[in-house]
């Protein structure tokens, strides 16, 4: 700790409270959405996958066949699918070449893709030339399709990033996103469930580190830094209770705001419907909101823990809600200081680590253009005939993750704060070490990915941490991290 730069922290921070008191229901999120599908008994079942038998009863070995036996809808999965994932890195993948032509004609992605690296040129740089980006962006925006539903996969990409990068030109320090309603947002998150790993892949693995850090304890206490829709908790809830005997214990959420319009209102409203779900099932539950103060800094002294609470730490991080090293600074110093039984980390993988200051900002772009074509091609190679639903998916869920990127990257060489990644190469140096995930961790998550393409392959980094790719293309990773325990008193007492 000796070497971690003193911080300045706040004393104060504003909160709210919700209790399971409301007649709500989970159900109420959205009536094409069946809630209690998406929730799962991560000890015994994928989430909202129907599992014909619990996976712990299978012995090692035994429980391939799990892959194929989901029912689910007619539009979910392709007929047949064989998998093998390997725990080690392949060589095996697209090149950049062949990211920028996927499922396209040739004369269509690259030039595509050349405009929006020569835009994002003339944005930034030593030379700007706001007018020629635009120029070019308008361009883009005649040759691409007005109706995205007809549009191919490259396209609607191409239109996205063509979007973010004229929200920059419009306003460089706060770029406008227009807003989705809330019962869209859910629909598309629970198609983008169904359709990748990558919503559930972070979840299942953290939350089982959770259970098993958690086992016998009468009363738990969650700090999340983001909440997003709560769909991780309402998981974790149904585990407990499924797994809990004779009572499951006492659930205590607490949901960092960042202070974002809207942010506060959001997770006040994910908490009222995570407490009606919980009240539903029989859950014991209370849902606390606690906001970052104006600079964006956390204080530990802004969370109550009560004596006898196994407090957890989960850190969600996405370019939409990822504020800054400061912030995230603040709020892994502070998590030390409240002593965590267990703290887990789901964030987004970049290319190999260069230089921020040598990437520059094109540099970024073009990573955030390759990370999302990945990702669009996973998902055109899963479900080619589904273009409706991945268009959805696409609009709603990927397309304000993508401007957010954008703005934070551009954020980065015009003199804002640099965001912090890879915060797991922080932990040890404020003082958490790693906590090794157990071999039912791994094996869970390699059984989830049987239930994709196979195009999707695990990585493991280290004894306490697991990655999503797809091909040679790293998405995301989830990692679990404890605090040393304290020193035996007998241990300083000279012999």
């Amino acid at each position: 700790m000796k070497n971690i730069p003193e911080l300045i922290i706040p004393a104060s921070s504003s909160t709210t409270t919700t209790t399971a008191d409301e007649d709500n229901n989970w159900d109420d999120w959205s009536s094409d959405i069946n809630w209690c599908q998406v929730s799962g008994d991560f000890r015994s079942d994928l989430p909202s996958f129907i599992l014909p038998t619990a996976i712990s009863s299978y012995p090692a070995g035994e429980a391939d066949h799990l892959a194929g036996a989901h029912a689910i809808h007619d539009w979910s999965y392709p007929s047949t699918t064989t998998n093998s994932h390997a725990t080690t890195p392949s060589t095996e993948g697209p090149t950049r070449n062949e990211l920028y032509n996927f499922n396209e004609p040739t004369s269509v992605s690259p030039r595509l893709i050349h405009l929006l690296i020569a835009a994002a040129e003339a944005i930034s740089g030593d030379q700007k030339s706001p007018h020629l980006a635009r120029v070019i962006l308008v361009r883009l925006r005649e040759i691409i399709p007005t109706d995205h539903a007809a549009a191919s996969g490259i396209e609607r990409l191409a239109s996205h990033f063509t979007e973010a990068l004229l929200a920059l030109l419009d306003n460089p320090h706060q770029p406008h996103q227009p807003a989705t309603p809330t019962g869209e947002v859910l629909i598309a998150f629970k198609l983008l469930h169904d359709m990748s790993p990558c919503v559930s892949f972070g979840h299942l693995t953290a939350n089982q580190a959770i259970l098993e850090a958690i086992a016998g304890e009468r009363r738990v206490h969650i700090l999340d830094y983001d909440i997003g829709e709560g769909v991780q908790w309402a998981s974790l809830i149904q585990a407990l209770i499924s797994k809990s005997s004779p009572a499951a214990p006492h659930l205590r959420i607490t949901a960092l705001t960042n202070g974002i319009k809207g942010s506060a209102s959001g997770a006040q409203e994910v908490g009222r419907r995570l407490s009606a779900f919980a009240a539903s099932v029989g859950q014991p539950f209370s849902f606390r909101i606690c906001r970052l103060d104006h600079t964006k800094r956390f204080t530990p002294a802004a969370i109550k823990v009560v004596k006898g609470e196994a407090l957890v730490v989960n850190c969600v991080l996405q370019p939409a809600q990822l504020s800054s090293a400061a912030s995230l600074t603040s709020f892994l110093t502070g998590a030390v200081a409240l002593g965590p039984r267990i703290l887990t980390i789901i964030e987004e993988e970049s290319t190999p680590f260069v230089a921020r200051a040598e990437r520059g900002f094109v540099g970024e772009f073009m990573d955030e253009v390759e990370r999302y074509m990945a990702i669009w091609e996973s998902l055109e190679t899963g479900f080619p005939m589904q273009g409706r639903v991945r268009e959805m998916v696409e609009r709603v869920i990927l397309r304000p993750r993508i401007a957010a990127a954008v703005a934070r990257a551009y954020g980065r060489q015009d003199g804002g704060e640099v965001a912090a990644e890879r915060c797991g190469e922080w932990m040890a140096a404020v003082g958490f070490e790693r906590l090794e995930l157990s071999s039912f961790n791994v094996c869970q998550a390699q059984l989830l990915l049987g239930l994709f393409n196979d195009g999707f392959c695990i990585d493991k980094d280290s004894p306490n941490k697991l990655a999503l790719r797809w091909k040679s293309r790293r998405l995301l990773s989830a990692s679990v991290w404890g605090l040393p325990p304290p020193p035996s008193p007998s241990a300083s007492l000279p012999f």
